[in-house]
């Protein structure tokens, strides 16, 4: 039995459709994400005339109200059901987060305990086996195996072994 850790934000739910719709309107424009394959997401968003999506992200609601990735709550019980799995978020950055993620966890994987369920502001305190993230800042500083979550904004990054979608992550497990 293996201790899986499993970020929220672009694993579990999906963050980037949100923050894309965002910075559309916010800025008159129609990317998608695939538009990031070959670009650096934080150069692009960050260059020069475009307005921010980031205060969004501390406004009531956002959280909440993420999709969630295909196919995950049903990957993500069948691991629950032969190992130890812990959801855990950084939140604390975002303020009104902290009630939203729980909230949308009991919704969506209401299978997974409050006590497995983990916001907090660093995660290199973090201890398991295997830990899925789409952030190379919680990943380095893991010291089990890591799983890079494919992301509109690690296109670019290397060195971890990535994962497209919940039914890699599955074949990875099962296979």
């Amino acid at each position: 039995m293996k201790t899986i850790i499993i970020d929220m934000d672009d694993v579990l739910a999906d963050a980037s459709a949100k923050i894309l719709e965002i910075f559309n309107e916010l800025n008159g424009t129609s990317v998608d994400k695939d538009f990031f394959n070959h670009r650096d997401f934080y150069e692009f968003i960050n260059s020069d005339g475009h307005r921010s999506y980031r205060p969004q992200l501390f406004e009531p609601g956002f959280f909440r109200n993420l999709s969630i990735m295909p196919d995950a709550q049903e990957v993500v019980k069948e691991l629950s059901e032969k190992h130890k799995v812990y959801i855990v978020s950084a939140a604390t950055e975002f303020p009104n987060s902290l009630r939203e993620k729980y909230d949308w966890m009991a919704e969506h994987f209401p299978f997974i305990s409050w006590k497995n369920f983990m916001l907090c502001g660093d995660k290199s305190i973090v201890k398991g086996d295997v830990m899925i993230d789409d952030h190379e800042k919680n990943l380095k500083t893991f010291e089990g195996e890591t799983l890079l979550y494919d992301a509109m904004h690690n296109k670019l990054l290397t060195g971890y072994q990535r994962v497209n979608n919940w039914q890699e992550i599955h074949k990875h497990f099962f296979n």
